[in-house]
């Protein structure tokens, strides 16, 4: 009986946390859509442009790095110009669990914006852009995004990758992903900002586009390891 009531008592505590968190997310979503932060992010094909695209965000951004990030956004990137909403806790903390689960599924393999793209090169490009390369590594892949605790600072130039990688290992670094970056200080804390394995949300053939268009790029070669 004893073993019974506490399978009960455990079965109800989990319950109440998926519930809690079914709600946080809810909450998330409604806040999302009461700031309008629609009219500068696209979901999923539809928003604005002004702001980067945020269908994988949850992805490619850690709930801990959405946390601080909404917090202050000119703390972490001074010359972004996302205003700071200056949000309540409880309030950030909703928006974080619902932006959280923004997994890429709008553009699942039926719904995918750079399907038609006239070459690799340009179906390239737009996947740098869409699913939120450019938030790290800046447009055109010139770099200069802000991380914690790296050596300079900030995230490696991809302009200049042809110089330092083959075809084959950049598409091989782009499936993999970069599970932990370097500390500049070692007994400081790990940098929030990394890349993921896109070969959990991207195709073969679109890790190859992304690869095509890297290397399509010109510019100074960067020996920072990403």
């Amino acid at each position: 009986m004893k073993k019974v009531g506490i399978s009960i008592l455990l079965a109800s505590a989990l319950s109440a946390c998926q519930i809690g968190h079914h709600d946080s997310v809810e909450n998330g979503r409604a806040v999302f859509v009461s700031y309008k932060c629609t009219k500068c992010h696209t979901v999923a094909g539809e928003g604005g442009a002004l702001g980067p695209d945020l269908t994988f965000v949850g992805f490619r951004k850690s709930p801990e790095f959405l946390d601080r990030w909404l917090i202050s956004p000119h703390a972490w990137k001074p010359n972004v110009s996302m205003p700071n909403f200056y949000l309540q806790e409880s309030v950030r903390k909703d928006l974080v669990a619902y932006l959280s689960t923004l997994q890429g599924q709008g553009y699942n393999p039926e719904h995918r914006p750079w399907r038609h793209a006239a070459t690799p090169v340009e179906m390239g490009a737009q996947i740098f852009k869409q699913v939120g390369c450019v938030t790290c590594h800046g447009k055109d892949g010139v770099g200069g995004y802000p991380n914690n605790n790296v050596v300079g600072g900030l995230i490696p130039a991809l302009n200049g990758v042809r110089e330092g990688f083959s075809r084959n290992e950049l598409i091989d670094k782009i499936r993999k992903g970069v599970a932990k970056s370097g500390k500049a200080d070692p007994s400081g804390p790990d940098p929030l900002l990394h890349m993921p394995r896109w070969e959990q949300k991207l195709t073969q053939p679109e890790i190859e586009a992304v690869a095509d268009y890297l290397l399509s790029l010109g510019g100074p070669q960067s020996s920072e390891e990403w």
